[in-house]
């Protein structure tokens, strides 16, 4: 009985295979504007078969697509009789002559061996290089040469000091003028302008907008490859391995020991919970979000831009951040995620979040590394650091003025505002705190770490959350307790809010040295002294300096109103920032918090069920509680 059982359902599994090989004919595939692509090229939703696997092109919002060296070209076309594919940058856009590459390439990424070749052999049987390399270098000085075309005419081209073009793929870094250093360099076609010494920067635009051409070697089969009926049986039987091995145990075993029905809700179990991995679900969000401008790097690329992780910037619950090299040069931050904690949410997250929008106050996320366990995120590397070494080090007091600090917190404010009002979707960061703020070269502010950060529609200003989240000392009231309404951007403004309350006092908001007895919130001190009419002192100098600590201090505390309604949004709090007037007046609320962990605070984790948080405002008493307690 199980035999001709056994030997009905391979008939029926064969049958099928055999349909399938058949009707399995390759025809060209098309994309918006590339029609009949076909050997050696094929889509990623073509037949394995139907194509050399070396040239597998991708479509992306109907736009066919040509990975390249961690780069996305798009393919603008294919000649099949001279084996020649032109791709453009995805950055350049036609007519905009300030619009500039997003890829950087040159002649020597590419290698003996690689699918895709720089040259053709000619009629005459001689190489034909079709491509040339244009170079982009920025100079402390006036360069005068022929070689050196200047790039002025666009003066947003991102470059500062004066920058230019060089039209020569044979230039090496000895032969730069000493002023100059390279930004950029990609390629363009040979045969569009020879004559370099006569052409201007919308010229060389053009080239690059018209893109540039890469060869491939010719194979033996010009047409499509149908594979043979037992070839296309291995082939499927490999494939529906997992659908064999189901079969025979559901027959063999299961009627034998379990009973069928058992263990295929066992077996889908299992098959269900593997791919619901976090590698899977990491992979399956990369292919959902197909717009991301990050680049995508491989673990070796990691490793070559750190030098083997030689140089380590810091570490923390994460992973570690080590500082790397691109190859244009550019300096980047590596953060490497630690594989043994979390499902990936955190790596989602900031690529979903930073991974779509640019703002001067936010960190630009330059590119990421998804094998396997490996995950890492690329970013600009930050000459000074993070905010909280500049306010609670002995250093950070005498190397930055309150007028400084005061532009930084107005960077902050405009950051978070973008976050919540200049994209289309909301994004919420949940860990607003010194330690994420960072600052470049000229202390312009970065929010930074979207790690903790949530999505939610521009008109729905409520997001559910099963748990607190942030860091102790930043969290809003609303996270913990329920009755004060909806978790809201006004988190993000309470958080805010405490960061300038540090910034302007530059001590941190739970002192760790007072006694046990007093237990004062720093907050409430502050809000007391502008009730009673007094005047505080932190040690500064002038009366410019009183005034911006004061400013600072009373929209702080509108910020960190107990309930999320009587909060300003970050845009009136930035408006509050920018007004010159000294016509700020104080809440009409005073409160006053407690807080029973006197250590500094960490970050909000298991182990932190032992701190309490009381406060009381006009009226409102909320007893002392514990975190395990209160959190959802």
């Amino acid at each position: 009985m199980h035999l001709r059982f056994l030997i009905l359902i391979f008939f029926f599994f064969f049958l099928f295979i055999n349909c399938r090989a058949q009707n399995n004919q390759c025809s060209p595939s098309s994309c918006g504007k590339i029609k009949k692509i076909s050997y050696p090229f094929s889509l990623k939703s073509d037949p394995k078969s139907c194509g050399d696997q070396r040239y597998v092109l991708s479509c992306e919002n109907n736009i066919t697509i040509l990975n390249l060296y961690s780069g996305k070209y798009s393919v603008e076309a294919i000649n099949y009789i001279n084996h020649t594919i032109r791709v453009v940058d995805p950055g350049i856009q036609k007519g905009n002559c300030s619009s500039l590459p997003r890829y950087p390439i040159s002649r020597y990424n590419f290698r003996q061996g690689d699918p895709y070749e720089l040259q053709q052999w000619s009629t005459d049987w001689t190489l034909k290089l079709m491509s040339k390399t244009l170079v982009f270098v920025s100079c402390e000085k006036t360069v005068k040469s022929h070689l050196y075309i200047d790039t002025s005419s666009c003066s947003s081209n991102g470059y500062k000091n004066h920058s230019y073009v060089i039209v020569n793929g044979s230039l090496t870094v000895s032969d730069l003028d000493k002023s100059c250093g390279v930004k950029l360099t990609t390629l363009v076609s040979q045969h569009r302008n020879n004559n370099t010494n006569a052409s201007s920067f919308m010229d060389i635009h053009n080239e690059m907008a018209f893109g540039f051409k890469l060869s491939w070697i010719p194979g033996t089969t010009p047409l499509p490859i149908r594979i043979s009926l037992w070839d296309q049986i291995l082939q499927d039987l490999s494939t529906y391995r997992y659908l064999i091995l189901f079969i025979l145990g559901a027959v063999i075993v299961g009627r034998a020991i379990l009973g069928t029905p058992c263990l295929c809700i066992f077996l889908f179990y299992t098959w269900r919970r593997r791919h619901l991995s976090m590698y899977d679900r990491i992979e399956e969000f990369l292919q959902s979000y197909n717009n991301l401008v990050p680049i995508r790097y491989s673990y070796s690329d990691i490793r070559k831009m750190s030098q083997g992780f030689k140089d380590k910037l810091g570490e923390g619950g994460y992973g570690s951040v080590y500082k790397g090299k691109l190859r244009s040069g550019h300096l980047v931050a590596i953060k490497m995620l630690d594989a043994s904690k979390g499902n990936g949410d955190d790596f989602v997250n900031e690529v979903a979040t930073i991974g779509r929008i640019h703002h001067v106050n936010v960190v630009r996320l330059i590119g990421f590394c998804v094998e396997g366990s490996k995950r890492a995120l690329i970013y600009d590397f930050m000459t000074n650091g993070s905010l909280d070494k500049h306010i609670f080090s002995k250093e950070g007091i005498d190397s930055l003025s309150y007028e400084m600090m005061f532009e930084i917190s107005l960077g902050v404010a405009r950051g978070i505002e973008y976050l919540h009002q200049g994209c289309e979707m909301q994004i919420l960061h949940f860990d607003i705190k010194p330690h994420n703020i960072l600052l470049d070269e000229n202390f312009v502010t970065k929010v930074s770490d979207f790690g903790l950060a949530r999505l939610c529609p521009l008109d729905n200003n409520i997001v559910s959350l099963t748990a607190a989240r942030g860091t102790l000392g930043y969290i809003a009231p609303e996270l913990f307790y329920k009755n004060l309404g909806g978790v809201s951007y006004k988190a993000d403004v309470y958080s805010f809010g405490m960061l300038l309350m540090e910034m302007a006092s530059r001590r941190r908001n739970i002192n760790s040295a007072v006694e046990n007895s007093s237990r004062v919130h720093f907050p409430s001190w502050v809000s007391n002294k502008f009730s009673e009419g007094n005047e505080f002192d932190f040690g500064v100098g002038t009366v410019e300096e009183v005034k911006i600590i004061k400013k600072m201090m009373i929209i702080a505390l509108w910020c960190i109103q107990f309930k999320p309604s009587d909060r300003p949004s970050m845009t009136k709090v930035v408006e509050m920032l920018e007004d010159q007037t000294e016509s700020l007046e104080m809440p009409p609320t005073k409160f006053t918090f407690y807080c029973s962990n006197e250590a500094p605070m960490e970050d909000l984790g298991e182990n932190s069920s032992s701190s309490t948080w009381s406060s009381t405002q006009s009226g409102d008493n909320y007893s002392d509680t514990t975190l395990s307690q209160i959190s959802d």
